[in-house]
């Protein structure tokens, strides 16, 4: 009988974690996946509703920079890319209840924005 109470428990831990997996913002694709400072980016995925994710960044692993979000829904992200160097930067989602950043496996090349 303990045995079974054990796996019991173990079943509920697992089943709240795969939840709660389920329901982490995930950002798939970037299109398009190298732009400019002042270009619109489209992020699409799930779970990217205002009730799961607050606040969009821009990292290099050395330095986040926020971008501001022109549109939101659960699967898409809209934002346009701000002035910073060129590089290659992951998106990075604070969630809404502002517990955790979570660095999405999507990367954005920033190319430099040339004067006209």
């Amino acid at each position: 009988m303990r045995g079974l109470k054990a796996a019991a428990i173990l079943l509920g831990l697992l089943g709240t974690a795969v939840w709660a997996f389920q329901e982490a913002p995930l950002i798939q694709t970037v299109e398009p996946d190298t732009a400019k400072a002042g270009v619109v980016v489209v992020a699409k995925g799930m779970n990217l509703d205002k009730n799961k994710v607050c606040e969009l960044y821009l990292t290099d692993e050395k330095k986040d920079t926020q971008v501001k979000m022109t549109e939101q829904t659960a699967t898409e992200l809209k934002f346009t890319v701000p002035h910073m160097l060129p590089g290659k930067y992951h998106l990075m989602v604070m969630t809404a209840n502002r517990s955790q950043m979570i660095e999405q496996p999507v990367v954005l090349m920033v190319e430099e924005a040339k004067a006209d």
